[in-house]
C-alpha cells in the first residue's frame, strides 16, 4: 500500500470537512480513494436521510451506483446488512450468498462484481450509513485493508 497516497487520502478528507463542504463531492473522493488505495475495482456510500431511509450518496462509477439502486429497491444485500446491523459484512465470493440474496447476487454478477465487503459508516454510536466496497474477483480481502477502510469510513463520519 502506497503510504504517502495514504497520508495524502487523509489530509484530502480532513480538508474537506470544512463549514461550507460539499457532501456530494466529499463522498465521492471517498469512493475515488478507496478504489486507489485499497484492491477495490469499485466503491459506493449509502448514507440514511433525516427519516432513515437509505440513499445512494456516491458512487466511484455507473455500474456501482445502479447496484446500490438495486440492492435498495430490492431491499435485499450486504450494504442493507451491514446498516441494519451496524456492522461490517465481508462477502469474498458472492456465489456462496444466493440464498441470502438471490437478487443481488445475480445483479452483482451482471454487473461483474464477485466480492463484496460494506463496512458501516457511524456517527457517534448511531449507524448513518454503509461503506461498500467491491471487486471484480472473488478471493479474500486484504486483512491490513479492511481497518484501514474503517477508517477511511470512520473519518468520513466524524
Amino acid at each position: 500500500m502506497n503510504q504517502q497516497l495514504l497520508a495524502k487520502t487523509f489530509v484530502e478528507l480532513a480538508d474537506n470537512l470544512v463549514a461550507d463542504f460539499d457532501l456530494i463531492d466529499f463522498l465521492r473522493l471517498l469512493t475515488d480513494r478507496c478504489v486507489g488505495m485499497l484492491d477495490a475495482s469499485a466503491a459506493g456510500v449509502l448514507l440514511a436521510d433525516r427519516d432513515g431511509k437509505l440513499r445512494v450518496m456516491a458512487a466511484s462509477d455507473e455500474q456501482v451506483r445502479l447496484l446500490e439502486l438495486f440492492q435498495l429497491q430490492n431491499d435485499e444485500g450486504p450494504c442493507l446488512d451491514c446498516f441494519r446491523t451496524g456492522t461490517p459484512v465481508i462477502v469474498p465470493d458472492l456465489t456462496r450468498e444466493i440464498t441470502r440474496w438471490p437478487r443481488f447476487v445475480t445483479a452483482a454478477h451482471r454487473s461483474g462484481f464477485g466480492a463484496v465487503q460494506a463496512l458501516p459508516m457511524r456517527l457517534r454510536d448511531e449507524t448513518v450509513g454503509a461503506l461498500n466496497l467491491f471487486r471484480a474477483t472473488p478471493g479474500p480481502f486484504d486483512l491490513a485493508a479492511t481497518p484501514l477502510a474503517q477508517a477511511l469510513a470512520d473519518v468520513a463520519t466524524g
